[in-house]
C-alpha cells in the first residue's frame, strides 16, 4: 500500500518500527569543559567504572589537545571520535569506525539547539545543576545508540511536561 493512502496512525507505525532498523551505533557522548572534567557522560552499553574512566580520559586528553584549524574527526581504538566545542563545553562523541561524521556533527548540533532552547542559553553550569534534565534529553535524542528524534519541540515536549507537573505539584 502506497504511504500516502495510509491512514495517519499506520503511517507513524511504519516511521517507528523502520526505527528499528538503526544502522547508527552511537557508543558513547560526553560533555566535557575546556578542563577535562566530565560533565555529561552516556554510553551504549555497560563498562566498567575503572575501563570508562581510562577511556574517558584518553578520549578527553586527544580531543582537547588538538587545534582549532584541525579536523573534528580521530581514530580512537576501535571507535571513531567527532567532536565539536561550543564556547567552553565540548560535545564528544564514540561511534563506530563506519559511522559518517558529518550527520554526527549534525546531531552534536542539534543536541546543543536543543539544551539552548531547554536551558535558555546553555552554559556549563546549566547543565552541572540541572543534570537529570541534561540526561533526560539525550534520552529522548538517543536510543540504545540509534538518533531517534532531533525534532527539538517534539524532544523537549515530555520535558516540559514533567517540569509543569512539578510545578503543579510544588516540587522544584
Amino acid at each position: 500500500i502506497p504511504l500516502k493512502s495510509r491512514t495517519p496512525q499506520k503511517r507513524l507505525f511504519c516511521t517507528v518500527s523502520c526505527q528499528t532498523f538503526c544502522t547508527m551505533t552511537i557508543q558513547f557522548i560526553l560533555m566535557v569543559n575546556k578542563q577535562g572534567q566530565t560533565r555529561v557522560a552516556q554510553y551504549r552499553e555497560f563498562m566498567p567504572v575503572a575501563e570508562r574512566t581510562a577511556l574517558e580520559g584518553e578520549v578527553i586528553r586527544k580531543c582537547l589537545q588538538r587545534k582549532e584549524t584541525e579536523c573534528s574527526f580521530i581514530e580512537h581504538l576501535n571507535y571513531k571520535l567527532i567532536y565539536r566545542r561550543y564556547a567552553a563545553l565540548f560535545f564528544i562523541v564514540g561511534v563506530d569506525a563506519d559511522e559518517n561524521e558529518l550527520s554526527i556533527l549534525e546531531f552534536i548540533h542539534a543536541v546543543v539547539e536543543t539544551y539552548d532552547r531547554y536551558f535558555e542559553n546553555v552554559c556549563e553550569l546549566d547543565v552541572m545543576y540541572n543534570l537529570e534534565k541534561a540526561h533526560f534529553i539525550l534520552e529522548e535524542m538517543v536510543a540504545n545508540g540509534c538518533i531517534i528524534e532531533t525534532n527539538k519541540t517534539n524532544v523537549l515536549q515530555s520535558i516540559l511536561l514533567m517540569d509543569k507537573a512539578a510545578g503543579q505539584a510544588g516540587i522544584k
